[in-house]
């Protein structure tokens, strides 16, 4: 799971909000990716700005890393916003919506410090969607 890879290199024993944003942006090819891009969000910028705001852990973590509370909310919401759209998957896209419903995480304060809100993702996520 690239959001645990991405706590495991801040060697954070956590996975928060900005490690699912991360791992959406590391992955790079499904809608969210796309979306983000679309929006002018580049991994580096997201990277350098989760950076400054948790920083770095003090010693490497290893093996299995739980969710916090507020990712297992934006999770939910993903499940959430996959059902509101008739879906039978939860792709990026859900993640990326759910992240950003749950507003008050690092996530969605990093995209919204970027310039990027809740409606411009949905609005670019349902243009992508109806993309041929």
């Amino acid at each position: 799971m690239l959001a645990q890879e991405e706590a495991q290199h801040f060697q954070q024993n956590y996975i928060g909000t900005e490690h699912l944003l991360l791992g959406i942006e590391r992955e790079g090819e499904g809608v969210a990716a796309k979306v983000l891009t679309n929006l002018g969000v580049q991994l580096s910028d997201v990277r350098q700005a989760v950076e400054f705001i948790i920083g770095r852990g003090d010693h490497v973590v290893q093996g299995e890393i739980g969710l916090t509370p507020r990712a297992k909310k934006a999770i939910e919401l993903a499940v959430d916003e996959a059902r509101l759209m008739k879906h039978s998957y939860i792709g990026t896209e859900h993640i990326l919506l759910g992240l950003m419903r749950e507003g008050g995480g690092i996530a969605a304060g990093v995209l919204n410090s970027l310039g990027v809100k809740a409606e411009q993702v949905r609005a670019e996520t349902l243009k992508v969607l109806s993309e041929p």
